[in-house]
């Protein structure tokens, strides 16, 4: 989506760039967690591995998502939950880390996820932040995203809506703003991964075969909300029928058949895969075995754009305007890119 491109052009385009030199050091300074084989695998979940339909043939969805292919996974432990802020935290406090969106850009980083010409942005403008939906106030033309996407300096993990907002009361909310190397420096220091893409599908589908829904073909089975989704008319009137208008606290929905909780909506998950909008295409008519996606990222729409794949969908997914709470649907997101519907969780392999 060229359009995130002109939103923060000049008003701060920096949350495509991070300090890379900062990055590596920090990177290096992680070590995982000293913790028994026990603890390594608390409030995780084993998924016995088998073969399934990945992706979908739904004339209802995304042509990123098609067409449905046998793909074979492995037995792995998956986290219950999407890591939450009190588990960041931890990391953060062990650690020392900081996250791309608490690091000072670098012009010569950005300028790489940037058309070609693109007007140098002064230096006293790039400053640490992060994309912070606000909802606008009255109905609005759902092709700009600028209406109800805002770069705010200071926006971070602890600091969700920008200076002055906290994460009191929400520590067991799913911990956003994170980019996929925060994601990553995570689960490397907890002794674990990002999942592929296919495992985090796998996971998501809860052992049911080819549903819509990680519950079945019913949004609303009894007229019960089964995740943290967006009611109403997007973006300005949020109706808040499933009880949040946004993150909720983790597990605040049924689980699906493996136990595993918010694998459908509250934020969208990293995964460890690259991002190419035609890889569902060449994985046709064949059985890939443990999937580690492509080699590169690839996505037309985005051309200048880093991606890795983003599942699940978020509080933000709405019918009006996206239709991304599904276990099949995915999305390309610029791998140095947080905001305020993105976190993640953590696979383990089984030894």
């Amino acid at each position: 989506m060229l359009q995130r491109y002109f939103l923060l052009i000049p008003a701060l385009a920096c949350l495509y760039a991070c300090d890379h030199s900062q990055a590596t050091s920090t990177t290096k300074a992680i070590t995982t967690a000293a913790i028994s084989a026990a603890d390594a695998v608390k409030g995780m979940v084993l998924v016995k591995g088998d073969v399934f339909m990945m992706g979908t043939d739904d004339p209802k969805s995304y042509l990123a998502e098609r067409p449905a292919h046998q793909v074979k996974v492995h037995d792995f432990y998956i986290d219950a939950t999407e890591v939450t802020n009190r588990q960041f935290k931890k990391f953060v406090d062990a650690t020392g880390y900081k996250t791309v969106a608490e690091r000072k850009p670098k012009w010569e980083d950005l300028k790489q996820q940037l058309p070609p010409g693109t007007a140098q942005i002064p230096d006293d403008e790039l400053v640490p932040g992060s994309m912070v939906f606000v909802a606008p106030d009255r109905p609005v033309n759902k092709a700009n995203i600028s209406n109800w996407w805002q770069w705010v300096p200071g926006a971070d993990w602890q600091h969700p809506e920008g200076p002055g907002s906290n994460i009191e009361g929400r520590w067991d909310h799913p911990v956003v703003h994170v980019a996929w190397e925060d994601a990553n420096a995570y689960a490397k220091w907890a002794g674990k991964r990002l999942p592929t893409e296919a495992e985090w599908e796998y996971a998501a589908r809860g052992g049911l075969v080819e549903k819509r829904y990680a519950w079945g073909d019913d949004f609303t089975p009894g007229n019960k909300y089964m995740a943290n989704t967006f009611q109403g008319s997007f973006p300005d009137k949020n109706d808040q029928a499933d009880g949040y208008a946004i993150t909720a606290p983790v597990a605040s929905y049924p689980a699906n058949g493996y136990g595993l909780y918010d694998m459908i909506g509250n934020v969208w998950e990293w995964t460890a895969d690259w991002y190419d909008v035609d890889e569902y295409k060449s994985l046709a008519h064949q059985l890939s075995e443990d999937p580690k996606g492509p080699d590169k990222w690839h996505n037309p729409e985005d051309p200048y754009a880093i991606q890795r794949v983003t599942k699940g969908g978020s509080f933000l997914c709405a019918n009006d305007y996206c239709i991304n709470y599904r276990p099949s649907a995915r999305r390309g997101t610029a791998f140095d890119s947080g905001a305020s519907h993105i976190g993640f969780r953590c696979v383990k392999d089984k030894k």
